[in-house]
C-alpha cells in the first residue's frame, strides 16, 4: 500500500501516461468509444477501490497541493491557445446553452426532491442545496453553501458521495457520446458552422506556431507555475464573499492572465498545449483517485437521486436542443461547465477539438461566479418543499 505522496504521484502519472500512449499507438476501435480520459477514470478508481494507496497525511497533502497548484497553471496555458476575439463571436448561442444547462439542473433538483423528499431526513434539502452549488460551478460553491446553510460535515458526506460517483459516470457518458456528435447534430438540425469556423481559425493559429523546443517548453512551464503562484497569492488579498470565494479569485486571475498573454507575442511560442494537456490528465487522475467503487453500495438512495437529477437535466437539454437546433458540443460543454466546473469542461472540449478547450474554461468560469447564488436559490425552494 502506498503511503508516500511522491509514490502516489508517480503511480498516477505512470497510469495516465501508459493509457495515453496506448491510445496513440493502438489502432483498436475500442479507443474511439472509450477515450483515454474515460479509461483513466476507470483504472484509477479501480486502484483506489483496491486500496493501492491510502489517504495518509503525505498522500492527502500531495493531492491538495497538486490540484490547487496545477489548476491555475493549466488554465493559463490553455487560454494561451485562445484568440478571445474569435470566441466572442460564438455570442448568444453559447450563453443560451449555458443558461439552459443551469436551469435544467435546477429543475432536476426541484423535480427529484418534490417526488422523493419524504424518503430523506428533514434537513436533507441542505445537502442537496450544497450539491446544487457544486453542479452549477464547482466544489468551491459547495463549500460556500455549506457554510451559509450551516450544513454539518457529516451530512456533507452524502453530497460528496453523489458528487464523486454520479459526476464521474456523467463525465464518462458525455465523453463516450463524442463520436456520435454528427448524428446528433443532424437530428437536431444544428448549425455548427460558427463553432467549426472558430475551431478552424484557432487551429490554424496554433499550427502557425514555431516547432516546440527545449527553451520554449521550459519558458512555458516557468511562466505557468509563476502565474499559478501569483494567482493564489493575490487571491488571498481580495475580499471573499459567498459569490467570490478565494478559489474563484484564483481562477479569475489565472483566466485574465491567460486572456491577456494570448494577445501578445508570448502566445506564439510553442509548448503551451502539450504542457496543459499533461496537467489536464494529471488533474483527471487526481480526481479519480479520491473516488471508490465500494462507495456504490453506500447511501443508494442518495446516489439514485443524483442520477434522477441528471436524467431530468439530460431530458430538458435534448428537448431544447431540438427546439433551438443546438449541437452536442455546446450541450455537453455547457453541462460539464456547470456540473464539473473548470476541471472537467475543458476535458470534454478537448475531445472535440483542442482548439476549443478555452471555451470550456470560460463557460466553467461563469459557473463558478453564478453557482453559489444558484445553489442558495434552489436550496430555498427545496426547503419550502420539505416543509
Amino acid at each position: 500500500m502506498i503511503t508516500d505522496g511522491f509514490s502516489y504521484l508517480a503511480v498516477l502519472s505512470g497510469i495516465s501516461a501508459a493509457i495515453v500512449f496506448a491510445e496513440q499507438k493502438s489502432k483498436a476501435k475500442f479507443f474511439s468509444y472509450l477515450p483515454a480520459i474515460v479509461i483513466i477514470y476507470f483504472v484509477v478508481m479501480l486502484f483506489s477501490t483496491l486500496g493501492l494507496w491510502e489517504k495518509s497525511a503525505s498522500v492527502t497533502a500531495t493531492y491538495k497541493s497538486l490540484k490547487s497548484n496545477l489548476l491555475p497553471a493549466m488554465i493559463f496555458l490553455m487560454l494561451l491557445n485562445a484568440d478571445m476575439r474569435e470566441i466572442v463571436k460564438l455570442g448568444s448561442k453559447m450563453l443560451l446553452t449555458f443558461l439552459l444547462a443551469s436551469t435544467s439542473i435546477a429543475l432536476g433538483f426541484i423535480g427529484m426532491f418534490a417526488f422523493f423528499h419524504s424518503a430523506f431526513a428533514p434537513d436533507a434539502w441542505k445537502a442537496f442545496a450544497a450539491l446544487t452549488g457544486s453542479w452549477m460551478g464547482g466544489t468551491g460553491n459547495m463549500v460556500a453553501i455549506q457554510g451559509a446553510l450551516n450544513l454539518p460535515d457529516g451530512a456533507l458526506g452524502y453530497t460528496l458521495l453523489i458528487d464523486s460517483i454520479d459526476y464521474a459516470v456523467w463525465v464518462m457518458i458525455l465523453l463516450a457520446l463524442v463520436p456520435f456528435a454528427k448524428r446528433f447534430n443532424t437530428w437536431s438540425k444544428a448549425d455548427t458552422s460558427v463553432i467549426d469556423k472558430v475551431g478552424e481559425r484557432l487551429a490554424l493559429k496554433m499550427a502557425a506556431r514555431k516547432p516546440m523546443n527545449f527553451s520554449t517548453l521550459f519558458l512555458m512551464l516557468g511562466a505557468a507555475l509563476l502565474v499559478s503562484a501569483c494567482s493564489q497569492y493575490f487571491a488571498q488579498m481580495l475580499p471573499a464573499t459567498a459569490f467570490l470565494t478565494t478559489t474563484t479569485w484564483v481562477v479569475i486571475i489565472a483566466t485574465l492572465a491567460g486572456m491577456f498573454f494570448a494577445m501578445t507575442p508570448f502566445a506564439k511560442l510553442s509548448g503551451a498545449s502539450e504542457l496543459a494537456n499533461i496537467m489536464l490528465y494529471l488533474i483527471v487522475a487526481l480526481i479519480a483517485s479520491r473516488a471508490d467503487f465500494s462507495e456504490l453500495a453506500q447511501a443508494p438512495l442518495y446516489i439514485a437521486a443524483g442520477f434522477v437529477i441528471l436524467f431530468i437535466h439530460a431530458g430538458i437539454m435534448v428537448f431544447f436542443a431540438k427546439l433551438f437546433r443546438l449541437d452536442l458540443f455546446s450541450l455537453g460543454v455547457a453541462s460539464l461547465a456547470n456540473i464539473g466546473g473548470v476541471a472537467s469542461a475543458p476535458i470534454l472540449a478537448s475531445a472535440y477539438s483542442k482548439a476549443l478547450i478555452p471555451i470550456g474554461v470560460l463557460m466553467a468560469m461563469l459557473g463558478y461566479i453564478l453557482g453559489t447564488f444558484g445553489g442558495l436559490m434552489v436550496g430555498k425552494v427545496l426547503e419550502m418543499i420539505s416543509g
